[in-house]
């Protein structure tokens, strides 16, 4: 922890902030959202679909307008989207805790999502503009400030929890009201120093920019798969849990997430100070896809019926999971203000964005298909073996973009920021 605060504090005052509230943005969401489908269901008394349609209105007025905010942070500086976006959340989700009818409720889980969409792309192009040569540091930084939210959210939730879930809603509310608060006083304003040129060319002259930037386009295609696998937190690995230890999904799940998010938080600042000691840098990404696939090997070669060997492979597949996804992310997010050209930086995050959301949907439901096909076949290594191929192919998509200079030549041209 000491590492971590000197680290935060080497960073400009701005950035210091960013990272504090995205620590606050993920306690509060991760406060709510893991118990929002059972109060949805037994509190409110929805049925199964209309629960689905909730939260897959969240997901999607999230996924799908990532472009949007992003093109408004450009547009607008990205002060503005963060403000709006977290009292947008103040709104949501004192909605959420308060109301008991459908119409209200996908209103609220819908103003929840876009609330996202609007800071998430501001936030980021923010700080890699803020940050500058630094901005590996400053995202491998950010990315613990962001797992330590998404850590402690849930034991915070539970806790208010027990006493009501309008508690809860209600908490998360007044994080969101009091960071609304305080970006309007200490965030300073801050605009792509484009952002002039952008307003006068137009949203559609924006976006064409953006769609006509192919090596930023084959970047995002190839990083895909990396997000599918990052989700299996939430999908194969609880299914597995569950199906070989008799245990409850949602518990799983809990235990899962919790040894995900302690790895990032742990060991985030010295994996990102290993990786930038091997040149290239670009390799990095290689090596961090490389142990995400890798990370599913172990379960494939469980013997069946081997609870205690399953459990094994399944902490070993969280950790490695988490370790090369912590690798992975500060280049990554640095590679795209890179291919940017250091210019609309907030719209490609939030292309990126949309692109990695749609690809996690459709990688949902390949490998939930894939998994009960398997599953009736007593075959789960199919699924884990298939797993393992989607990242070795997204590392070896990502080390043939580097091998053709299309990665690191993007680096050459980057101008220095404003």
């Amino acid at each position: 922890m000491r590492a971590l605060w000197r680290q935060t504090r080497s960073f400009p005052p701005a950035v210091r902030l960013l990272m504090a509230n995205q620590f606050a943005i993920n306690l509060a969401f991760y406060m709510l959202m893991p118990y929002l489908a059972a109060h949805l269901s037994d509190g409110v008394g929805l049925a199964a679909w209309a629960v689905g349609l909730v939260l897959g209105v969240r997901n999607f007025s999230q996924q799908g307008m990532f472009l949007i905010g992003g093109t408004l942070a450009d547009r607008l500086g990205h002060k503005t989207p963060i403000m709006a976006g977290c009292l947008l959340r103040t709104v949501g989700f004192a909605l959420l805790g308060w109301v008991d009818n459908l119409p209200a409720l996908i209103v609220a889980s819908a103003a929840t999502g876009f609330a996202g969409a609007l800071f998430n792309p501001a936030v980021r192009a923010y700080l890699a503009a803020e940050a500058g040569e630094r901005r590996v540091d400053a995202f491998a930084a950010f990315n613990v400030h962001y797992q330590a939210g998404m850590l402690l959210g849930p034991l915070v939730g539970l806790a208010l929890l027990a006493v009501d879930f309008r508690l809860v809603c209600t908490s998360a509310a007044v994080i969101f009201a009091g960071l609304t608060v305080l970006q309007w006083r200490r965030l300073p304003a801050r605009q792509d120093h484009t952002a002039h040129a952008t307003r006068k060319e137009g949203v559609l002259t924006q976006w064409r920019t953006v769609a006509a930037n192919r090596p930023f386009l084959l970047f995002a295609a190839a990083m895909i798969g990396s997000y599918v696998l990052t989700f299996q937190v939430y999908l194969a690995l609880p299914l597995a849990a569950a199906d070989a230890l008799g245990t409850n999904a949602t518990a799983a799940t809990s235990g899962l997430f919790v040894v995900s998010a302690a790895v990032a938080v742990l060991g985030q600042l010295r994996l990102t100070g290993w990786a930038q000691k091997r040149r290239p840098q670009d390799q990095a990404l290689v090596r961090g896809l490389a142990a995400m696939g890798l990370a599913f090997l172990p379960l494939a070669l469980v013997p069946p019926g081997s609870s205690a060997a399953m459990l094994g492979s399944l902490i070993a597949a969280v950790v490695l999971l988490a370790a090369g996804s912590a690798v992975v992310y500060p280049f990554e997010m640095d590679t795209i203000v890179a291919l940017s050209g250091n210019r609309l930086v907030a719209t490609h995050y939030g292309l990126y964005n949309t692109i990695s959301g749609l690809g996690i949907t459709l990688g949902n439901l390949v490998t939930g298909a894939l998994w009960d096909f398997a599953h009736r076949h007593h075959a789960l290594w199919l699924t884990w073996t298939a797993l393992t191929a989607i990242g070795l192919a997204c590392a070896a998509s990502v080390a043939a973009l580097a091998h053709t200079g299309r990665l690191t030549s993007a680096r050459a041209r980057e101008p220095a920021p404003a």
